[in-house]
């Protein structure tokens, strides 16, 4: 009947991760920490600690790349309030990112939705937030030909606030490319819309 189950949880998962694998990893990780993996509380951690990972890993956003064509052209776009959670790839711990993404449409214009599909695509997998901004600025700017593109990244990272120096903060980061790089007044206007 077990097995039955587990067959049930790897076809509903996805088949990229050895989930079995990660079970025994985390079970001797357990051990190694003076832990009873049998133990009432511990006995299903491996088992919802390896689905977690292939939940993670296996994210799948959906369609990215809907857009219409533009009904305008130098009109800022700016889709704020985006919050996605990733992994550091230096301690694995979490690290949740507030983003602000704008672009200036020029011949086609991207589905709403897709700014926030585009930005957790990016952040399921093993990241920094520097490159997250990045990734996702590449994005835009091939999925809408717009070469004004920005992306700017608020986070805690749980690397800092759980371990080491143990103290919260924030750290900013942000990409401007075309004119939101090269003219003061876009820049200007794109953070007095991040502010509102």
């Amino acid at each position: 009947m077990l097995e039955a189950a587990l067959e049930v949880v790897e076809e509903k998962i996805g088949p990229s991760v050895d989930v079995s694998r990660i079970e025994d990893l985390v079970r001797q990780i357990l051990i190694e920490i003076g832990e009873d993996p049998t133990r009432e509380g511990l006995q299903d951690t491996p088992r919802r600690y390896a689905k977690w990972w292939r939940e993670f890993v296996d994210y799948d956003p959906g369609t990215v790349d809907t857009v219409f064509t533009s009904v305008t052209a130098g009109q800022t776009v700016l889709v704020s309030g985006i919050t996605v959670w990733s992994l550091c790839e230096h301690h694995l711990l979490p690290f949740n990112c507030t983003l602000a993404i704008a672009y200036r449409p020029q011949t086609s214009m991207l589905g709403l939705s897709k700014f926030a599909r585009i930005a957790q695509r990016h952040a399921h997998k093993l990241q920094v937030q520097e490159r997250l901004v990045v990734d996702i600025a590449d994005e835009i700017t091939e999925l809408t030909g717009s070469t004004d593109v920005a992306v700017i990244g608020r986070g805690e990272h749980l690397c800092m606030t759980m371990r080491g120096i143990r103290t919260p903060s924030l750290m900013s980061s942000s990409v401007f490319r075309g004119e939101f790089e090269k003219s003061d007044a876009a820049r200007a206007e794109l953070f007095a819309l991040v502010a509102m």
